[in-house]
């Protein structure tokens, strides 16, 4: 019997390819609750290097960054620039398809 796998071994294997962590962060964007975003990026930080080494690279204490990619959290543009940046992501911005113009 093959040894089974639980989803977030699954899933944090799969956010090691940095063009599925920007595409699993930009579907967690579409989200109308913000907070789905800063847990999505607390997966993409565990994923790609784990919390300790995203933080320091980022330069904020790594007990701040578990608070800031809590649930409950409430990151400043600042920090998710240098979270995502240590992760070898970057931010964009794109229009919405519904806009024109």
């Amino acid at each position: 019997m093959k040894p089974s796998r639980t989803h977030e071994d699954w899933l944090h294997g799969k956010l090691k390819n940095a063009r599925f962590a920007a595409s699993y962060l930009n579907a967690a964007a579409q989200d109308d609750d913000p907070r789905s975003y800063i847990v999505a990026l607390r997966h993409v930080a565990e994923a790609r290097g784990g919390l300790a080494k995203i933080a320091s690279e980022a330069g904020v204490s790594r007990e701040t960054l578990y608070r800031t990619l809590s649930a409950r959290g409430n990151p400043t543009v600042k920090t998710l620039a240098a979270v995502l940046k240590a992760a070898g992501l970057r931010m964009a911005v794109h229009t919405q398809s519904s806009v024109s113009g």
